[in-house]
């Protein structure tokens, strides 16, 4: 099934044996007659790609933050929980290998076992076709608003609030592409005026950007 997951994170091995081996947990080589190589390696030097890649992230994105805020926003995105969200939604548990008794006792929705999983694929990736793979794969990741630190729709919010005259509002503006690889437009506006737009695999996502984007042009998130 290994494949198929490919298509879903839009990446094609040159290796194969180095998705296999991401998507094989302890129990199942545990388990097997022959010898099997589990992704414990792989999960270690992920966590390290996933650290580097987030690292950089922040430090251009958050250009008038202090190190113990980039500390404590890079701490939230490379959680289990984070990872585990972030694997959910490709589906990786589902291609998880797995021994009978890991299997019996839910391991395919397991956090700590998926996360693992997920920064074993991110290895995977690194060492199949480099830091720039890797990082494409990450980035959409961390950079979608999945942690407390960069709810953009609440910093709006927030902003806007002080203002009664102002009413803040989301409008889908495109949906496009099939079920399971959705595109939207959202476009973030104040009373009938469109302030900005953004784009993302949900509308959530979208809002966010959306979200971002005004708080952009507000001069309250400045970028490089």
């Amino acid at each position: 099934m290994s494949h198929q997951l490919e298509k879903i994170i839009g990446y094609t091995f040159k290796n194969p044996e180095l998705l296999t081996t991401a998507l094989t947990h302890t129990s199942y080589a545990n388990e097997s007659r022959a010898r099997v190589q589990h992704n414990e390696r792989l999960e270690f030097l992920g966590d390290s790609v996933l650290q580097i890649v987030s690292a950089d992230y922040l430090f251009h994105a958050y250009a008038d933050r202090p190190e113990g805020d980039l500390t404590r926003i890079r701490a939230s995105l490379v959680s289990e929980g984070a990872l585990f969200q972030f694997a959910q939604e490709i589906g990786l548990g589902d291609y998880l290998r797995l021994g009978k008794g890991e299997e019996r006792c839910g391991g395919r929705t397991r956090p700590s076992v998926v996360s693992d999983a997920f920064e074993a694929l991110i290895a995977a990736l690194y060492l199949d076709g480099g830091m720039e793979v890797a990082r494409n794969f990450i980035l959409p990741f961390i950079t979608e608003g999945k942690h407390a630190e960069a709810d953009y729709k609440t910093r709006l919010q927030e902003i806007v609030q002080q203002n009664p005259e102002e009413k803040l509002s989301y409008v889908v503006e495109q949906e496009t592409g099939p079920d399971h690889d959705k595109h939207f437009v959202v476009a973030v506006r104040f009373n009938s005026d469109c302030v900005a737009r953004g784009e993302g695999r949900s509308k959530k996502v979208a809002e966010q950007h959306a979200a971002r984007e005004a708080l952009k042009l507000l001069g309250v998130i400045k970028e490089r």
